[in-house]
């Protein structure tokens, strides 16, 4: 088995998680304080063509107390991002981490920025693809409940303590239903939290703490891209 580690030793001037100079120069210009939590060498290497950080890979599901070991001190000491695959064995990885790791920051990448030669995963995105992404990286720990804005008909306002979003708002931006599976892959790429159907897309919007003020502006802006 291939023994598993920290990679690249990075250095920090400040207490900021991330670091940018224009995007324009091409080159890695983002650095990232906390550890990245990727699945193999290849996904470490782009990684690292996008950015400059260190990462922790977990070689597939099977991982050991070894490897939990080394993302707990990564998580303790410097914080984490866990960004794995965009498909179904990179989200099994993703929920076993953050299921020990709640307040872990997560990073998602779209599968169509994934895909390379029939196969998916991160070591075939862009530096772009993946800057974007690990920009977009949010934690599941923050604010998903509060009170609705008052335009909404009664019997779909939440008072407090209440989920933030409900099935009504799915149904009113277009994400459930026929012809709705573009617009939840849109909406998702543009707020970075992963893809999901209508259900799962419900939960991501109230666990990772999204705002009624960033939903609809990114539903504005796909209504505008897709008209």
């Amino acid at each position: 088995m291939m023994k598993t580690g920290i990679h690249q030793r990075a250095t920090y001037t400040e207490n900021k998680r991330f670091y940018e100079q224009p995007l324009s120069s091409g080159k890695k210009n983002m650095k990232i304080e906390e550890i990245i939590i990727v699945e193999g060498r290849d996904d470490t290497a782009a990684v690292k063509r996008a950015v400059d950080a260190e990462t922790i890979e977990t070689h597939g599901f099977g991982m050991s107390d070894e490897m939990w070991t080394q993302i707990e001190k990564a998580h303790e000491n410097r914080g984490i991002i866990v960004f794995t695959d965009p498909d179904r064995a990179g989200e099994n990885i993703r929920r076993r981490i953050v299921s020990r790791f709640p307040d872990a920051r997560q990073a998602f990448l779209p599968r169509d920025q994934a895909f390379k030669k029939n196969k998916i995963g991160v070591e075939n995105a862009s530096p772009e693809a993946i800057r974007e992404a690990l920009n977009k990286a949010r934690s599941g720990g923050g604010e998903g409940t509060g009170r609705r804005e008052g335009n909404e008909p009664e019997a779909h306002q939440a008072g407090s303590g209440s989920p933030l979003f409900t099935m009504w708002d799915m149904d009113a931006a277009g994400l459930r239903g026929a012809g709705s599976r573009k617009r939840r892959e849109a909406l998702a790429a543009a707020i970075g939290i992963g893809y999901g159907n209508s259900k799962a897309m419900l939960s991501k919007l109230n666990a990772f703490g999204i705002n009624r003020e960033e939903f609809y502006e990114a539903v504005r802006s796909i209504d505008n891209q897709m008209d």
